[in-house]
């Protein structure tokens, strides 16, 4: 996993706290991981680290994947419930089974943090980072490195009834900021 840290650690900085509990105490079958930086100013990110070492399948066509999950947001929610935002949503994929795709949909299930509009996440690609951030190569393999990004009720029923190609049509348009959970959400 070292080589995965090393190029996770080559965008978003040095990792500055991880951790190999859940919030309960209990041994996780990842890790999790805060970097300094994220791709943009006064962000941050978190991560998984080796769920990419479970066998997760595409719905669509089987295909195995090795998948790690990324979050980036605001600085000031360093302390905040993104590790465990995050952990929920590895957790599910990984007693599922099932593989995160781009276009994929999380929740919604309340708002992600108080006085945000933000209640479910988006599974797309980390465009805000370089494309060679997007996949590592690791014997041979590719670990794909999905975002996971904070949408609004409005935004998920939109996806749902026009398709994600639409969405990210509509994110391309309106170009909002996605590290902040407490964007408004778009007119769609």
């Amino acid at each position: 996993m070292a080589g995965l840290i090393e190029h996770i650690e080559s965008y978003l900085g040095e990792m500055e706290e991880g951790w190999t509990n859940d919030p309960d105490g209990s041994k996780m079958p990842f890790q999790m991981a805060c970097f300094p930086q994220g791709p943009g100013p006064d962000t941050i990110s978190f991560s998984t680290l080796g769920l990419s070492h479970h066998k997760l399948h595409t719905a669509k066509t089987g295909k195995e994947v090795r998948l790690e999950l990324a979050m980036f947001v605001p600085e000031s929610l360093r302390d905040g419930p993104i590790p465990s935002i995050l952990h929920q949503v590895a957790m599910g994929a990984l007693n599922s089974g099932r593989a995160l795709s781009r276009g994929d949909v999380s929740g919604p299930a309340g708002p992600l943090v108080p006085g945000s509009a933000m209640e479910a996440l988006y599974v797309g690609m980390p465009v805000y980072l370089p494309d060679e951030f997007h996949v590592f190569e690791e014997h041979g393999k590719s670990i794909v490195i999905a975002w996971l990004i904070p949408i609004s009720v409005r935004e998920a029923d939109f996806i749902q009834r026009q398709g994600w190609d639409a969405f990210e049509d509509r994110l391309v348009e309106e170009d909002p900021d996605l590290t902040d959970i407490y964007r408004p959400s778009m007119a769609i």
